[in-house]
């Protein structure tokens, strides 16, 4: 790869080139586990697993599964929150040299049915309440024939395991159901239980497919993002590359982010078993207290986030009395992290937050802001060894812009999906001539860092200006009062569009409209200013925590339409 500005600002140790190896993540698993047997791998509540009794687990459970009638290139669909049977489960289909099919446990039927239809998933693994609620009144439309069940409990130790099932029931929905035995139901602690470990040999290729990723769906219905093993295992070369001081054996690494998310299956679960980092689960990434208790009790070294998750931990009440001196590097992407936020973190820790950006379809790292040498607070940092990135003219989609100028992202890469699954004319939009169009405006300066100012298709045009709702967001929540804020643009007959702003204050605080709106007048454009204002209790998220903007602009459209009807 030729020289690049950005190269000059890598840490030391940092290669512009990574000799790739051509090992899968299911041999990384292997060769972890056969070199720190004894190592802790997996940590659940009150229950710990070393990475010999994980290697154990997979391969009871692939034999299982085998016999389940799982080939090679079969799909598997696993929808379980971040449990030890998830990884335990990736890895078993993995090594089969399977797809696995990554699904929300928050997707309601209708979603279901699409992905799994779309997949061709010919077994499921499955948490028994998402079986009882979604999917036992809707076997007959899936391809599925073989499910799997297991309960959140499976793998607590006493007395946890008695009494967790009392806890989850009472939850709305509940948590835990009972499912009855019958044809096509198995279940997963018996399968691992009374099953021999006797792998068949499979020879899985670097460019066979590892896992079918679906998208959010966010612009139209979900596509499946076709990852293959060489994908995965070079971004895991590629972070392992860019964390030089992350020690093999010795991290203990958070895992709050969703294992369904390829940020999650990613960063939290690939990565940290390369490297035989043990692992904390959480299966409710929403649950702050339980992720400040395991922070400090785990001595957890590595965290990566999203932002709605540091600000949560600053503004948790009784923080400031809580050791979290034991983070060192958090890794943030997903949304932007406003400076306040990343200062506060910092300071209460002592750790460094690196700001980064990736996609599903690039299984996900492209570029990220270095640990050691220069941080460019509200920049997504530099693009990772062996990537490539363009700005070029949204419109055309060739031109090149100039430093500073605004255009669309384009990357290059051995992380870049191999397209879409059984959409090919989607495939040929996204990626060209071997780049991939993100659909992200983005600037890059004279270093080579880049800023996203916003998503081609989040752009509002107001009066012939481009204004960029991330932008306006940031300014907002500079504010001392406001915890968080999203922009949207919405309908105006004079020009074309206006921009309003949905706004969530910090707990006890108050706030005059008008006050806000000088803040915004002293720090943006007159064009930008926000015409309109409304202050919620709550905004409406993904399962990534992500904000939903697009939720907004449906609830505007329909208040519109029954206004004008009425």
């Amino acid at each position: 790869m030729s020289e690049r500005v950005w190269h000059r600002f890598y840490d030391p140790g940092v290669p512009h080139d990574i000799p790739f190896e051509d090992v899968t993540v299911p041999d990384y698993f292997h060769t972890t586990a056969a070199s720190h047997p004894d190592a802790t791998a997996v940590v659940f509540l009150n229950r710990q697993l070393k990475y010999r009794e994980v290697k154990e687990h997979v391969d009871r459970l692939a034999t299982a599964l085998y016999a389940l009638g799982v080939r090679k290139d079969s799909k598997v669909a696993i929808q379980l929150p971040n449990l030890p049977q998830t990884l335990i489960s990736v890895f078993a289909v993995m090594s089969l040299g399977a797809q696995a099919v990554m699904t929300n446990p928050l997707y309601m039927p209708p979603e279901i049915e699409h992905q799994w239809n779309d997949a061709g998933c010919e077994v499921a693994i499955v948490a028994d309440y998402l079986y009882d609620q979604k999917i036992k009144n809707l076997r007959g439309k899936l391809p599925v024939r073989q499910y799997v069940i297991t309960s959140i409990p499976d793998y607590l130790r006493f007395p946890l395991n008695l009494l967790a099932p009392l806890k989850l029931r009472k939850q709305d929905p509940p948590l835990v159901a009972k499912v009855a035995a019958g044809p096509g139901i198995h279940f997963l602690k018996d399968l691992i239980k009374n099953t021999a470990p006797s792998v068949p040999k499979v020879k899985i290729n670097m460019d066979d497919l590892a896992v079918i990723q679906y998208t959010g769906g966010t612009t139209g219905v979900s596509k499946g993002a076709m990852l293959t093993h060489r994908n995965l295992s070079a971004n895991v070369q590629q972070v392992r590359a860019w964390f030089q001081g992350v020690e093999v054996g010795k991290e203990v690494l958070l895992a709050a982010l969703p294992y369904f998310h390829i940020f999650g299956l990613t960063i939290c679960m690939c990565f940290p078993l390369s490297a035989a980092a043990a692992i904390v689960l959480m299966p409710n990434p929403r649950d702050i207290p339980q992720m400040i208790k395991n922070i400090s009790k785990y001595k957890v070294t590595l965290f990566p986030a999203v932002p709605a998750m540091f600000n949560a931990i600053n503004q948790y009440p009784g923080i400031d009395k809580v050791d979290l001196s034991s983070v060192k590097s958090c890794f943030s992407g997903s949304a932007p992290l406003t400076e306040d936020v990343q200062m506060r973190f910092e300071a209460m820790t002592g750790a460094k937050i690196v700001e980064g950006f990736g996609l599903t379809e690039t299984s996900p790292v492209v570029t990220c802001n270095p640990l050691e040498g220069l941080r460019k607070i509200g920049h997504i940092g530099i693009p990772v060894p062996n990537t490539e990135v363009k700005i070029v003219d949204p419109t055309d989609g060739v031109r090149e812009m100039a430093l500073g100028q605004e255009g669309e992202l384009i990357v290059k890469g051995p992380q870049i999906m191999k397209g879409y699954w059984k959409r090919p004319e989607a495939t040929d939009e996204m990626i060209r001539d071997n780049w991939l169009y993100t659909g992200d405006l983005a600037i890059m300066d004279q270093d080579g860092y880049l800023r996203i100012v916003g998503r081609k298709k989040d752009m509002i045009i107001a009066g012939g200006y481009n204004i960029y709702p991330d932008e306006i967001d940031r300014v907002l929540q500079s504010h001392p009062a406001v915890f968080e804020s999203c922009t949207i643009g919405i309908p105006d007959q004079a020009r074309g569009e206006s921009v309003k702003t949905f706004v969530v204050l910090q707990p006890g605080e108050s706030l005059p409209q008008a006050e806000l709106d000088a803040w915004c007048r002293e720090r943006l454009a007159a064009y930008k200013v926000p015409r309109a204002y409304a202050f919620r209790d709550e905004l409406p998220k993904s399962s990534m925590m992500k904000l939903l903007r697009r939720v907004l602009r449906d609830e505007e459209v329909a208040a519109s339409e029954a206004g004008e009807e009425s």
